[in-house]
């Protein structure tokens, strides 16, 4: 191994392809890929493991684990050289305190960017390489695979922003932005909107190149809303509904929270009131909601956008309350543009469609609830739920992303009982993209004690309210209370176990049937 001259501080860079490197000269790693897996994972969490449980996500059974794992702490021994003191082992536990660059692009992934100082944003652009431990997977090791995927989701959602902040905050500064539009293209290939920004931009560097004293071009801001940028010239981008779904735009909440939307299809315009473990473009491709999107697109204005901590929208944020919810859905409708349009809420989100049409009746033209709630599982106060609500939660923590088929079967069959094994498997990576374990905790926290029982009298739009006969998740009593509570309301079951309708079952055509039939009745 490579020791050298120089004293300094140790660097281990997880943002690309894995290296370690003192004072800027590379240090030579052990050949073993679980050894070097290990030595990123420790420095990472940052925090202290049991051995036994170290060897569980590293090693099998059959073989020596606590051997292994004394074998790889040897060689990473080596690998810190005079910072050797920095692994702390003992017989029962190991921790390793060394700076990386993903410490240092952690604190943008949960608060306001725009707070930051440019060159600090430039800093840790550049220090992303590819995706987080990009050379270390390891196909056996399931659990070590799920934490890694997780982090790079995570990479990739704070990547988008910070590219995103740059682009705008350097509009009037073409060549500088330049380059980090053109990576953020790279990213996010499908996105229209984005195109046209880099047209823009390029031309903007040419007027520029092209003036006798070399002074650049007045430059206009470049808005993060799809109605700020230039529209597209007919026929020059593709139009499909998928890669206009690809296009994603982004706006701020009132706390400087990132919001991601897109907007699909054209006609009268349906907003979907953002539900938790959504994904803008990843939902394309998954058969638990690519047929929702395509459908309600078909013959209108299809508007989404990721919940915060979901998605493409910021993760790890503070407040998740339901006011919080509700302000987060008005910001969106302005950034969007969105003068009249029908209401989509589905699960959770009934509640927050039903506060937000009672705060904006101008904007509702109606209102369709599916699957949804007056009271959340706690608020409902049945001993029973709240018991195995609570055993979930405990669940979801622990397992939440893992090769654990005990809590994906049980999971995954809550919300979709009627799911084939490929529904299974695409369940794993909707859960695994779309939100973090203590997110997805903090979340289910936050909907159990919602409560709009005392609003539903105050509702003036028209409402269409549609629930699963035998939803496991949301009783479909919840939903008959909430039709009886409206006034005016319509109400309807649909014959399916499913919370979230499959593709082909007769319940979702029904779904989109009564749906189609409601906009083009209320919609003006």
């Amino acid at each position: 191994m490579t020791d050298g001259p120089h004293k300094g501080p140790l660097d281990l860079c997880v943002l690309g392809d894995f290296q370690v490197a003192r004072v800027g000269e590379l240090i030579d790693l052990p050949p073993s890929r679980k050894t070097r897996a290990l030595l990123a994972y420790l420095a990472v969490t940052g925090k202290t493991h049991q051995r036994e449980r170290l060897c569980e996500i590293f090693w099998d059974i059959p073989d020596d684990p606590r051997g292994a794992l004394r074998w790889s702490l040897s060689k990473i021994r080596q690998v810190l050289g005079e910072d050797e003191c920095a692994l702390v082992a003992d017989r029962n536990a190991v921790a390793l305190k060394v700076e990386t660059d993903y410490a240092r692009l952690l604190p943008l992934t949960k608060g306001d960017l725009s707070l930051r100082p440019t060159e600090e944003l430039e800093a840790v652009a550049g220090s992303i390489r590819g995706d987080f431990l990009a050379d270390l997977s390891l196909e056996r090791c399931f659990e070590y695979e799920a934490w890694r995927a997780g982090v790079r989701s995570e990479v990739e959602i704070a990547e988008l922003g910070i590219l995103r902040e740059l682009v705008e905050r350097l509009a009037g500064e073409p060549r500088r932005a330049l380059p980090l539009a053109r990576r953020l293209r790279r990213l996010m290939p499908e996105d229209v909107g984005l195109a046209e920004e880099i047209e823009a931009l390029e031309e903007k560097v040419r007027t520029a190149a092209a003036q006798p004293t070399g002074r650049p071009a007045q430059a206009g801001a470049i808005g993060v809303a799809q109605a700020q940028s230039p529209s597209p010239s007919p026929g020059k981008y593709p139009t499909a509904t998928q890669d206009q779904g690809r296009a994603v735009h982004f706006c701020r909440a009132l706390d400087g929270t990132r919001l991601a939307y897109a907007k699909t299809g054209s006609g009268p315009a349906i907003l979907r009131a953002a539900h938790w473990m959504s994904h803008l473009t990843f939902d394309w491709d998954s058969p638990i909601w690519r047929h929702w999107m395509s459908e309600l697109s078909r013959e209108n204005q299809l508007v989404r956008y990721d919940e915060r901590c979901n998605g493409l929208s910021q993760r790890h944020v503070v407040d998740v309350s339901f006011d919080t919810m509700v302000s987060d859905l008005e910001c969106v409708v302005e950034a969007a543009g969105l003068d009249r349009f029908t209401i989509l809420g589905l699960s959770q989100s009934c509640a927050v469609s039903i506060a937000y049409a009672i705060r904006h009746p101008e904007k509702v033209s109606g209102m369709i609830l599916y699957g949804g709630y007056v009271k959340g599982w706690r608020a409902r106060g049945d001993a029973g739920e709240i018991a195995t609500r609570e055993a979930i939660a405990t669940l979801m923590r622990e397992g939440w992303g893992k090769s654990n088929p005990m809590f994906r079967q049980v999971f995954c069959s809550m919300f979709i009982p009627g799911a084939t094994h490929e529904h299974f498997g695409w369940m794993d990576d909707l859960m695994l993209r779309t939100v973090s374990p203590d997110d997805a905790w903090r979340l289910q926290s936050a909907f159990s004690v919602i409560d709009v029982s005392g609003l539903l009298e105050k509702v003036r739009v028209p409402t269409l309210v549609l629930h699963a006969r035998e939803d496991n998740v949301a009783p479909v009593e919840s939903s008959r209370t909430m039709a009886a509570g409206i006034p005016g309301a319509r109400f309807f079951e649909l014959e399916s176990q499913n919370h979230i309708l499959l593709e082909g079952e007769p319940a979702f055509d029904e779904f989109i049937a009564h749906v189609r039939a409601f906009v083009a009745e209320t919609a003006r």
